[in-house]
């Protein structure tokens, strides 16, 4: 159970009158020994309004698409002590998630294959870094007497990577994601807000120079400036976030890509210094980093959840996911195997998948001519 922030933290603290700069250290071995490769704390006070401002402009511009949580919090997401009463302080943790996989270029590469974001070939996320993130909580706790805290693992409007970028594990990429020169941009973020003050870290600078691999490669054109995503356009969200039908301007452009897209990471230079993990939970399951469109379109429900029982995939639900290798299927090289996979769905019980088993069986008639 976590406990409620108080709302007089530095009388707590104050009272057992810890070392924090010692703290800090200590935290940052306790975080080590549970799996986290970063460990780094920030201010929980520090200006934030040029992120207020621009995610402000962001939701203006409907950028967020469905996702209508993004505009409910309001200032509650840049002002921690209003989520969290007493907040004083943010650790910031980043455990690394790129396993030992399949090349995804070769992936993308082959029209049979299914390319899965290398994030979700293992289990989910949210169980594993919440679990650590608790268990460091805990020590904290156990440290300092009335030490209060609530753990986050995409749980709450928590502006992750701005927090991140605060303490100093990396700098906001052109693309939006967190990069650091020691990891690249392949690892999971999670917070732990305190009312414990222990002493914060130092941003560094932006490393991105003039670079712009990652606007440059998007299939779909989704960043549409330096550090500006339009979501809408992002396969990751149409892939995951979006339940309904995708626009058919956009179908094209994702290819085989079923669940998440990786381009933009796997352009980015810094890449080259992504670690491996290290973490069992994140290995590969079910062969997802190479197997075929046509093989996944055969799941039935019950093997879809039987199978992706723990992945992040789970979450979207079997239509959902039928929908989207549909797509891959309808851009897939024409073959027997793919025209008689979609023509077995042409009668899905769900009028969503129906429709893009439509799109794709006409887009092989349109090859035959």
């Amino acid at each position: 159970m976590q406990k409620k922030i108080s709302e007089n933290p530095l009388k707590n603290a104050r009272d057992s009158a810890p070392d924090f700069a010692r703290l800090a250290g200590a935290i940052k071995a306790w975080g080590r020994e549970l799996g986290f490769q970063e460990i780094r704390i920030a201010d929980a006070n520090a200006d934030m309004s040029q992120s207020e401002y621009g995610l402000e402009q962001w939701l203006n511009k409907g950028y967020q698409g469905e996702m209508d949580y993004m505009a409910k919090h309001g200032t509650r997401r840049t002002r921690p002590a209003e989520l969290i009463p007493g907040t004083l302080r943010i650790i910031s943790v980043c455990m690394n998630y790129m396993p030992v996989a399949k090349d995804s270029w070769q992936v993308i590469g082959n029209g049979d294959k299914a390319f899965v974001s290398r994030y979700a070939l293992g289990r989910d996320y949210h169980k594993v870094l919440r679990t650590r993130l608790q268990k460091l909580a805990d020590r904290i706790a156990a440290e300092v007497e009335h030490s209060n805290y609530r753990v986050f693992t995409d749980s709450a409007p928590v502006m992750e990577v701005e927090w991140a970028q605060k303490s100093g594990v990396g700098w906001r990429g052109k693309h939006t994601l967190l990069i650091s020169r020691e990891a690249g941009s392949m690892f999971f973020l999670g917070e732990i807000y305190t009312d414990t003050p222990v002493t914060v870290d130092s941003p560094i600078g932006n490393y991105c120079g003039s670079c712009t691999r990652c606007i440059d490669i998007c299939p779909t054109h989704a960043i549409v400036a330096p550090y500006r995503l339009d979501a809408r356009r992002c396969i990751s969200y149409l892939t995951i976030e979006h339940k309904g039908s995708i626009p058919e301007a956009l179908r094209p452009l994702i290819g085989n890509r079923v669940y998440g897209c990786d381009d933009c990471q796997l352009i980015c230079p810094w890449n080259k210094f992504a670690v491996k993990t290290v973490e069992a939970d994140f290995a590969v399951r079910n062969g997802l980093d190479d197997i075929s469109l046509v093989e996944l379109f055969s799941w039935n429900k019950e093997e879809f959840d039987t199978r992706l029982a723990g992945s992040p995939i789970r979450r979207i639900g079997h239509e959902q996911w039928l929908r989207n290798l549909a797509v891959g299927l309808g851009n897939a090289p024409t073959s027997p195997a793919v025209v008689d996979a979609l023509q077995g769905r042409r009668d899905d019980v769900s009028s969503l998948v129906r429709e893009h088993v439509r799109w794709a069986l006409q887009n092989h008639n349109k090859r035959r001519v």
